[in-house]
């Protein structure tokens, strides 16, 4: 059956900067791949970055948030699934969603669960372990009453979906594992053994991520605060940090003569991690699997990243080193860097991961719970009485701020035919 899907983006995908852009993407491909008709709309503005969505024959449509007109295209348009990205876009346009498109399967794209990495970044700032009290903040509030008014959300950590189930009682029925995807022809694809250089062949630290990620950002500060304990063992050892979006304060952070190197975006990010001997990611706060991690795999370059960074990722035998606190992580570069033996059980080890995450077939998991839900939708709607609830009080409180928003608008622009 030919359905229409409506996704409402955050951003214009970028898959090239971002792993959240190549999760997008990747669900964008999987409901092409049913030969379902898709469409993407976004409030943003596209960028040099953002991705091609016709070449993989997506439509796109430009919307603005508190206007009307977003109700009446949805009502032509009739999608059969609306994704969310993120809980942001949900609190925006569910209620019309709802309204113009009563019948419409309604899913939620997480990413990563915004609250936690909110309140981890609250604590790191403290100095303080992340408090169980904390996790209830103002974002969470709104992020799990998204995740209840929706029909399903994709959880793209195994631990944050147990803290949705064991810490905040969501039910399961309403969430849906699916993780980071490898994708043939992509960056997150495992490099050819032909093209993979060894132990011997690579030198140095690379680490990669997006710069207006605000865990990204701490983690190159971070690693500047190290840098020197590490340069004072390994001499001749250098570090090269490529991200997009870099800002001015991260180019001032560049010295050639220290060996910290600054290069800001670079086209072949797995190419530029396959140069390496060792990828570091020491981020002390952040959520969701981390896509730099899942890269160096793909590079077969092992990695040096704290318990954060390692959350969710790889079941067992880390490939590289997991650590935290400043002595423990340069202690762990340095003998990722200088020991052959374990940098080579670590690369076998990445290895072994890819393979598993390849004979997982999470789009298919996904088709088969949407096309499961999609059966029973009145039924499974019913029995979320807690979403209900929430849809009816939000809804209403949501639909007159945002119709008092536009009608201000349309006011201030002397539309005098505003009702």
């Amino acid at each position: 059956m030919i359905r229409t899907v409506l996704v409402i983006g955050w951003v214009w995908p970028e898959p090239q900067s971002s792993a959240a852009g190549h999760h997008m993407v990747s669900l964008l491909r999987s409901f092409r791949a049913q030969q379902w008709q898709v469409v993407f709309a976004c409030c943003a503005e596209p960028t040099p970055l953002s991705f091609s969505l016709a070449s993989i024959g997506v439509s796109q449509q430009r919307i603005d948030v508190n206007d009307s007109d977003f109700d009446q295209w949805v009502a032509r348009l009739q999608p059969d699934l609306v994704l969310f990205d993120r809980y942001l876009m949900e609190e925006q346009f569910g209620w019309r969603v709802a309204s113009a498109a009563p019948n419409a399967l309604r899913i939620l794209d997480t990413e990563d669960l915004q609250c936690l990495r909110f309140a981890r970044q609250q604590a790191h700032k403290a100095g303080l372990p992340l408090a169980e009290a904390e996790l209830t903040n103002d974002i969470s509030l709104r992020e799990l009453a998204s995740i209840w008014r929706c029909d399903l959300s994709l959880i793209i950590s195994r631990a944050e979906h147990d803290l949705l189930t064991e810490h905040f009682g969501v039910s399961d029925k309403l969430l849906h594992y699916l993780p980071l995807q490898l994708q043939a022809g992509t960056e997150l694809a495992p490099m050819p053994a032909a093209e993979t250089l060894g132990y011997q062949d690579r030198t140095g630290f690379v680490t990669i991520g997006n710069f207006r990620h605000a865990p990204n950002w701490d983690s190159v500060l971070y690693l500047r605060e190290l840098w020197p304990q590490v340069k004072q063992q390994l001499p001749q050892a250098e570090i090269h940090i490529y991200g997009a979006y870099m800002p001015p304060k991260a180019r001032q952070l560049h010295n050639v003569k220290l060996g910290f190197h600054v290069h800001g975006w670079v086209e072949d990010a797995r190419a530029a991690v396959a140069q390496a001997r060792v990828c570091v990611a020491p981020l002390r706060f952040g959520a969701g699997q981390k896509g730099k991690l899942l890269l160096a795999m793909c590079a077969g370059t092992p990695s040096v990243t704290t318990l954060v960074g390692a959350e969710s990722m790889v079941e067992q035998g880390w490939p590289g080193r997991v650590a935290d606190g400043d002595k423990h992580l340069v202690q762990a570069m340095v003998e990722m860097h200088q020991d052959e033996s374990a940098w080579q059980k670590a690369q076998r080890h990445g290895y072994n991961w890819l393979q598993q995450l390849q004979a997982y077939n999470g789009a298919a998991a996904l088709i088969q719970r949407l096309s499961d839900l999609f059966s029973r939708l009145p039924s499974h709607r019913q029995a979320n009485f807690i979403g209900a609830m929430l849809r009816h009080h939000h809804h209403k409180s949501t639909e007159y701020f945002s119709r008092w928003i536009e009608t201000k608008n349309r006011l201030a622009q002397g539309d005098d035919d505003t009702p």
